[in-house]
């Protein structure tokens, strides 16, 4: 199961670092992941400042 970004993400950009599989890219209001690049692993959430990344 893939993660999402909800919106209370607020476009920091913390999380696109730190995932492995580069599924993170900034979109026009808040950050999103490629669902099929994600490999669920949670780093993404582990980072962010808001728990924006949630699993879908």
């Amino acid at each position: 199961m893939a993660y999402v970004i909800n919106d209370d993400c607020i476009n920091c950009g913390a999380c696109a670092p730190g995932c492995p599989t580069e599924a993170i890219s900034e979109g026009d209001n808040k950050y999103v992941i490629n669902a099929e690049a994600c490999i669920d692993c949670g780093a993404c959430g582990d980072v962010c400042p808001v728990g924006a990344p949630q699993p879908e």
